[in-house]
């Protein structure tokens, strides 16, 4: 399955193999710009969520073994704290995290995903963004496309160029 939403000139495009989900989208951006989006809290919670959602609250601790909070809020106002850990950090190339684990490796009731974003700059100031979402079992998955994948993540991506265009 796959799905391209046209944004800003550029296409976002999402897929499904197995248990990844997949994200690609170009960015008129340095990779330097989309790696602090992706880890200074205060640029988090300006794109993370599609709207009508926030994300009101993010706590990141920026290294392999380092703990983050994410908060989602719902538009009924219900929040949805997302904790995982670091595995790998590579400053403005990489980063793979995950929620099998919370803050000091402590595992978490339930895994759901594992995700590896990269940032390839492709010529300067122009930056492949791949965000590759594997999950647990085919099942969690599917589960995630119910949730919106295909949807809220290029929605999420669009307001990351938005707000990375203004640093």
């Amino acid at each position: 399955m796959s799905e391209t939403a046209t944004n800003l000139a550029t296409s976002c495009t999402t897929s499904a193999e197995g248990r990844d989900l997949t994200l690609v989208r170009e960015f008129d951006a340095t990779p330097d710009k989309l790696y602090r989006a992706w880890t200074e809290p205060a640029l988090i919670t300006q794109w993370f969520t599609p709207a009508p959602w926030t994300t009101p609250k993010a706590e990141t601790d920026v290294r392999p073994g380092g703990a983050s909070v994410i908060t989602m809020r719902g538009p009924d106002g219900t929040e949805f704290p997302n904790r995982g850990v670091y595995l790998e950090v590579v400053p403005n190339r990489k980063l793979v995290f995950t929620d099998a684990y919370t803050g000091a490796w402590e595992p978490a009731e339930k895994p759901f995903m594992t995700v590896t974003v990269t940032f390839e700059e492709i010529r300067p100031g122009r930056t492949r963004y791949t965000a590759r979402v594997s999950h647990w079992t085919v099942a969690d998955r599917e589960q995630h496309e119910r949730m919106g994948f295909h949807q809220g993540w290029p929605m999420a991506t669009e307001q990351l160029a938005v707000l990375v265009s203004r640093l």
